[in-house]
């Protein structure tokens, strides 16, 4: 068993002990207690492409959130996940996303423990937001992320934000297993992790980042040397088991910049990163533009449209990406209603070879406490040397149904 997998054992047992947080709750000053019960329905409208696959599933996750000011400058907040799939046994996990001590003065902040950090402008791709590993059996669009031990120190002036990380733990990618959908042809194998560093996941990752506001300009600039987050996924032959695929976590320096700028009603966005390592250098930079149009047609309803380009310099099949050379665009409709009603389509198109991805995401609120999420893909076209061309069989339409408390 891998070090991530035995610590990822550990999350049943923690996430049971902070059940029993609300119990405790009401003797403790301050304590804020939040949390979340969900059921998820997905429908597959083709038959997999290998044949332990099946066209439904089903899960149920739950999430505690809590709270607590105990000094004037000091706070605690966690939050525990975890979910039980009914097909998928690497889905079915669970992950302690923030356990963390947060202290400020007038000057700066520390923050110790397990967080979540986000770098980025553009909406369809994320090419600068590195700090945090992929949770990629929660999310095929790679949203979703896992919490990262860390050390941040914050030190907020006039002329700007210079933030500072310490990651002493690597975080491994989750991928789907052997029954589950949105997997490459042949299961990764987690447990036959490889590392260049011979510190493995020990290895002390490091980042830095600057943030500031430029008239109406928001730039950021980063930097981070440690363990990649992307692993190039390599085939060996396995006696016990046959061909397998195994991640493999290469170091690398990466220098990033983010820019958003505010034009009205137009936003204009840009990402773009230089980094070092996996076997060669590489550039890859992704731009665009949104404009919100409000009160159409003399409803209360916004739409934003949106439009974007992402090029990424790895021409040569040498540690794949999806994200070559393609164009995005769509748009978000915001309802403004009571129950709090959207709608996103983004649709994106490869230059090179044509395939396509359609996603449509509908949201609305059930009284005070209830949301219902739809959601669909569908992977048109999908060109055989296309990275994403596992992904073929795989469109889908989901429901989830979200109990807040």
């Amino acid at each position: 068993m891998s070090a991530e997998n035995r610590y990822n054992s550990y999350i049943p047992l923690i996430f049971l002990l902070f059940l029993a947080i609300p119990l405790l709750a009401a003797n403790i000053q301050g304590m804020e207690v939040n949390g979340e019960f969900s059921g998820e329905g997905f429908l597959f409208l083709e038959n997999g492409a290998w044949s332990q696959q099946e066209n439904q599933s089903a899960s149920v996750a739950a999430t505690i959130e809590l709270h607590h000011n105990f000094l004037d400058n000091a706070s605690f907040t966690l939050d525990a996940f975890y979910r039980l799939d009914s097909k998928d046994d690497a889905r079915s996990h669970g992950d302690l996303r923030l356990a963390e001590l947060l202290y400020f003065t007038d000057s700066w902040e520390l923050t110790v423990g397990i967080g979540r950090v986000f770098w980025g402008a553009t909406e369809f791709v994320h090419l600068v937001d590195i700090i945090n590993q992929t949770d990629q059996v929660e999310a095929v669009d790679g949203e979703e992320k896992l919490g990262q031990p860390m050390v941040h120190f914050t030190v907020p002036r006039d002329w700007g934000t210079l933030e500072g990380f310490l990651l002493p733990w690597f975080r491994e990618r989750t991928f789907p297993g052997i029954r589950g959908r949105f997997r490459t042809p042949v299961p990764v194998d987690t447990d036959q992790a490889a590392y260049e560093s011979g510190s493995e996941q020990n290895h002390l990752d490091f980042a830095l980042r600057y943030f500031s506001t430029l008239f109406n300009t928001d730039i950021g600039l980063s930097y981070f040397k440690g363990t990649s987050r992307d692993p190039a996924l390599l085939l060996s032959p396995n006696q016990a088991k046959g061909a397998i695929i195994y991640p493999y976590y290469q170091q690398i320096n990466q220098t990033g910049l983010d820019l958003q700028m505010v034009a009205g009603e137009w936003l204009l966005k840009s990402e773009a990163y230089y980094r070092t390592g996996q076997s060669r250098s590489y550039a890859a930079t992704t731009f665009g533009v949104e404009y919100t149009m409000t009160g159409i047609g003399g409803s209360m309803m916004d739409l934003g449209l949106i439009a974007e380009y992402v090029f990424d310099d790895r021409d040569d099949g040498w540690l794949p990406t999806i994200y070559e050379n393609d164009i995005m665009g769509g748009f978000r409709l915001s309802v403004n209603d009571m129950d709090d009603s959207s709608v996103l389509l983004g649709v994106v198109r490869d230059l090179y070879s044509g395939s396509t991805i359609i996603g449509i995401e509908a949201s609305r609120r059930l009284g005070d406490s209830i949301r219902l999420n739809l959601d669909s893909s569908f992977f048109i076209d999908m060109d055989f040397q296309d990275p994403a061309f596992s992904l073929a069989r795989d469109d889908f339409v989901r429901l989830e149904v979200i109990w807040y408390w």
